[in-house]
Parts: C-alpha cells; sequence; structure tokens
C-alpha cells in the first residue's frame, strides 16, 4: 500500500533563524557609543528642530499683526503639534527598525543590533520594556547611569540594562 497517511506529521526540513550557540562578533565599545549619541542627535532633530521651525515661523509671521502673548503662544502651541508629530514619526521609524531586525536608527547606520544572549531575536517588548523603561524608572537612584554604563567594560560587554534584558549588541 503506497498511499500517505493524512494524518502524519509534515517531513518539511525546517531552518532555524539563529543558529544556539553560534559565536556572534560582539559590538565595540565606540561603536555601541556613536550609536548612543547619534540616536540621541536623531531624536533631538526630528523632534526639537520642527519645534524651533515652528515657533521661529508662528513668531515671524505674528511679528507684524499685535496680539500680545496671544500671538506668542499661538507659536508655541504650534511648535509643541510639529514636535508631536515629529516624535511619532521617530518612534514609528525606530519601532520599525527594532521589530524588524533589533536595530534603532542610528544601529542600523553603524551596522550593530540588539539580540538575546544566546544570540536569538530580541523582542521588541524585551528591547523597550527592559532595556528602556526599567532602566530608565532605575535611573532615579543616584549614580546608577554611572554604574550601568561602566558594566560594559566587563568581559561580556553588556551594560547593566543589557543583564536585565539578557541582551547583547553584537555587529549586524
Amino acid at each position: 500500500m503506497d498511499s500517505q497517511n493524512p494524518y502524519a506529521p509534515p517531513r518539511a526540513e525546517v531552518h532555524d533563524v539563529y543558529t544556539p550557540g553560534a559565536s556572534q562578533e560582539l559590538a565595540g565599545l565606540g561603536t555601541r557609543l556613536g550609536a548612543h549619541l547619534l540616536d540621541s542627535l536623531i531624536g533631538s532633530a526630528m523632534i526639537g528642530g520642527p519645534f524651533i521651525v515652528a515657533v521661529l515661523i508662528g513668531a515671524g509671521m505674528q511679528a507684524g499683526q499685535s496680539g500680545g502673548n496671544s500671538a506668542s503662544s499661538g507659536a508655541f502651541l504650534g511648535g509643541v503639534l510639529f514636535a508631536c508629530i515629529g516624535f511619532i514619526v521617530w518612534a514609528w521609524l525606530n519601532y520599525r527598525g527594532v521589530a524588524e531586525s533589533g536595530q534603532s536608527i542610528a544601529k542600523k547606520m553603524l551596522n550593530i543590533r540588539v539580540v538575546r544572549s544566546d544570540g536569538s531575536p530580541a523582542t521588541v517588548g524585551r528591547i523597550f520594556w527592559l532595556r528602556n523603561v526599567v532602566n530608565w524608572l532605575i535611573s532615579v537612584v543616584p549614580l546608577y547611569s554611572i554604574i550601568d554604563i561602566l558594566f560594559i567594560f566587563g568581559e561580556e560587554r553588556q551594560c547593566l540594562h543589557d543583564k536585565l534584558a539578557d541582551t547583547i549588541v553584537i555587529k549586524a
């Protein structure tokens, strides 16, 4: 009888996205610092830039008109609106990059990415909640930020927020 059993499990070969235990080259200290500074600069430009431009344009347009404080408050509110739009665009670009490859805008530019310590992809939730939110909440403790950064000089090159989230930063 040559008929196949319809209840048999599939026999397809499955390839994993990552190989557990495979050696991954850790990102350098300078590259990680550069990515952090570049991400900060990009975020500031995408949020603060539209705010400043909108306030300056609004103030310039209202300079010839009388209105006192209402004119300057209108320019400020316009700046806040544009800053919120800039934040939404910045957050969306970072979300897409982290969801697709574990890379923020600057990490993608510098060819590094965040993965779990076993090499598997890190989820957006793990990166957002454990690496960012929990770390931010703990940062109210005096000197925590300095201690967090100093952990990178260990053999594993993990900051404290990496250890909290069980992540590493590798070359992409």
